[in-house]
């Protein structure tokens, strides 16, 4: 499982370096297609503790963070308004890329 989570994130940013994502229009409702980039009005801030992620969209969206290294961030359903906290980049630098959408129901094992 470690080698496809590692995976993920280059598959990802391959697929939209090469223009098969597209961005969305409209915000996703939370069981809306998985695995896009999160809509422009998902919005994130990141310290090297803390990535607080904030659903600026008018429907609720389902939200996993894209790190550097690759490590696993669960999949959350936040509602028009809310916060939802995710790991920070920490003393190595791991970076947040980006936010995608998910699934809920796929990942809720971890």
């Amino acid at each position: 499982m470690t080698e496809l989570t590692n995976r993920l994130p280059r598959a990802v940013a391959a697929l939209a370096s090469t223009g098969f994502l597209l961005a969305l229009s409209a915000a996703p409702s939370a069981v809306a297609a998985t695995e896009s980039l999160a809509p422009d009005c998902v919005e994130y801030v990141q310290g090297w503790r803390y990535t607080d992620v904030h659903n600026g969209c008018g429907d609720a969206v389902a939200i996993t963070v894209d790190y550097t290294n690759g490590q696993w961030a669960p999949c959350r359903v936040l509602q028009p308004g809310q916060w939802a906290t995710f790991a920070g980049y920490g003393t190595d630098g791991n970076h947040v890329t980006g936010l995608r959408t998910c699934d809920p129901a796929a990942t809720a094992g971890g």
